[in-house]
């Protein structure tokens, strides 16, 4: 057995005992011990191995399945720059605190010296993304590798799953040839098997420390529940009469302390100077709604945030207290300050049903609220970055039994296409995905999967404006700057999405009506998108229209 292919069977097995148990792998040439002991290990079924030719959408897979069974899942590349491909992925972990295992061959020092191909600088790759980073020595025939190669292994899945914070870890491994098993039965120096029972080589705890609290003490409190924990934040908001809004609208949310409608009243300014809280216990990271930080930025309201690690926003710097959970608040909550959220929530929701309802077919709020509708129970919802993610939010259906997935670490709209396949792969239930026409074309290449590839009963919603419909809302959408927004702004595509589905052989329907939409969410095996194509031009005065709508259910309620 030559070294490269004992460092990479010795790997893939340590990977397997310290419970990886799905590894997405992009095909090359410097990879190739790694690919073959992959293969090796899922053909006795030891690993779910899932083959990708795109390295930016094969981490962003591996993303959504970490993401979603909250496990780290691994990605291997070759060298040069498909590791480079791998970075959107990893910067997203890191921010969203997802645990993922990025393992690139590279060039063994004596060929990157000699400027050989497909050689980039791939040593701390990824800078500070990474909880932790390694390049192991070259394999050489030499007593020590396997304890050493095992033991890398384990120090880089305790970062990843993280005593204080899940994240990305970066384990850079140059092989030397030869690449492939050379089939000679020649005694290695020394036994390279693990520990006895399927033991990791070296024991560590998932967890450290015990976790610090916050701890809230005011009558008039809110809760602002962001991607994570927004179950725990609906009980604890239950339990302790505090009303809960979430930036994902009522999805998640739960009892009777849920404010759905939440991201409206936060806009609205005469029920906020009415409302505005003592303090405000946030979990996770917001990220998407204004409104949201203009409450974490008032300087008359503390503060209490709820993180996994010392990494906090603060978007006036007045943060109070961090800690890694909440306890007992100090003081009863005014059970009159609950009640007019309450009544404020069921004005503002009646004002946007009534407003839609008057509205033509189709718009991206009415599609959405249609679409969480028309969730089956326990199934899966990835939503896209820039209209999508707020069109949920603002449609402010309550569904307790929807889980969200948003890849709002970094905001972006790379790779969400693939981040929804991995998630649905791991979902046991249906899925679906709700995305704008250039998050779902910047990832197209995610919808490639070879006919030997599992392929996830996930059903993809394409809201299509032709163009970035977002910056309609923002403050380039203003007449004033009607002259250079279509060009640099609005950068209409005209692509055909139908005939792009049908390229990677994913059956693709339109619905021009609400009839025809509601069918096409009825649960279907397999992949499949549907495009709805929306008139971006009325997005602005919709929202306008609205906001004016709430305002004033709210004042007079």
């Amino acid at each position: 057995m030559n070294p490269s292919t004992a460092q990479a069977r010795v790997i893939v097995d340590e990977l397997v005992r310290n419970t990886v148990s799905h590894v997405v792998l992009c095909p090359g040439s410097r990879n190739a011990p790694l690919a073959i002991a992959l293969y090796d290990a899922a053909a006795s079924g030891r690993v779910q191995l899932h083959v990708r030719i795109d390295e930016r959408g094969a981490a962003f897979l591996a993303l959504g399945i970490a993401a979603r069974t909250g496990r780290p899942a691994a990605v291997v590349c070759t060298s040069g720059t498909a590791a480079a491909n791998f970075h959107p992925a990893v910067l997203e972990a890191d921010r969203a605190g997802v645990p993922l295992i990025v393992l690139t061959a590279d060039r063994p020092p004596e060929l990157r010296a000699a400027g050989a191909s497909q050689v980039i600088d791939q040593y701390q790759l990824y800078g500070n993304a990474v909880r932790y980073f390694d390049e192991l020595a070259v394999a050489e025939r030499r007593a020590g590798q396997n304890s050493y190669w095992r033991s890398q292994i384990c120090r880089a899945w305790n970062a990843a799953y993280g005593e204080w914070r899940c994240g990305p870890v970066h384990l850079n491994i140059p092989f030397r040839d030869p690449l492939v098993p050379d089939f000679v039965d020649e005694a290695w120096y020394e036994s390279l098997e693990g520990r006895p029972d399927g033991e990791r080589w070296t024991e560590l705890p998932d967890f450290g420390a015990l976790p610090s609290f916050v701890v809230p003490s005011a009558r008039h409190g809110l809760v602002i529940a962001c991607d994570t924990g927004v179950q725990a934040a609906s009980e604890w908001a239950e339990q302790h009469g505090w009303p809960v809004v979430s930036e994902t609208g009522g999805l998640g949310l739960s009892g009777s302390t849920a404010i759905p409608a939440g991201a409206w009243l936060l806009g609205v300014e005469e029920f906020i100077s009415k409302h505005r809280p003592e303090q405000v216990l946030c979990l996770g990271r917001p990220t998407v709604f204004r409104q949201v930080q203009q409450v974490l930025s008032d300087p008359s309201v503390e503060v209490l945030l709820v993180r996994p690690d010392s990494d906090w926003p603060a978007p006036a710097h007045n943060v109070r207290q961090v800690g890694q959970w909440f306890a007992e608040p100090t003081k009863p909550a005014d059970p009159e300050w609950l009640a007019s959220w309450q009544r404020a929530d069921a004005a503002a929701t009646g004002a946007v049903t009534e407003a839609l309802a008057g509205e033509p077919w189709p718009s991206g709020l009415r599609v959405a609220t249609e679409l969480v509708d028309a969730l089956p129970d326990g199934a899966l919802l990835v939503v896209g970055s820039s209209n999508p993610t707020r069109d949920v939010a603002l449609a402010g259906r309550l569904r307790p039994d929807v889980l969200v997935h948003r890849n709002r670490g970094v905001a972006g709209i790379d790779g969400t296409v693939s981040t929804a396949i991995g998630a649905a792969m791991v979902h046991r239930a249906p899925s679906y995905a709700l995305l704008g026409d250039l998050t779902f074309l910047h990832d197209a290449s995610g919808l490639l999967t070879g006919p030997t590839e599992q392929r996830p009963d996930l059903t993809i919603v394409v809201l299509n404006d032709d163009g970035g419909g977002i910056f309609s809302l923002l403050e380039q959408g203003a007449p004033e700057y009607s002259a250079s927004f279509e060009r640099v702004f609005g950068t209409p595509h005209g692509a055909d999405l139908g005939a792009l589905c049908a390229g990677y052989r994913v059956p693709h329907v339109v619905a021009e009506t609400i009839t025809e939409f509601r069918a096409a969410l009825k649960p279907q095996p397999g992949l499949r998108v549907v495009e709805v194509r929306v008139d971006r031009t009325r997005h602005r005065d919709l929202h306008a229209r609205l906001r004016s709508a709430v305002a004033a259910a709210v004042g007079s309620a």
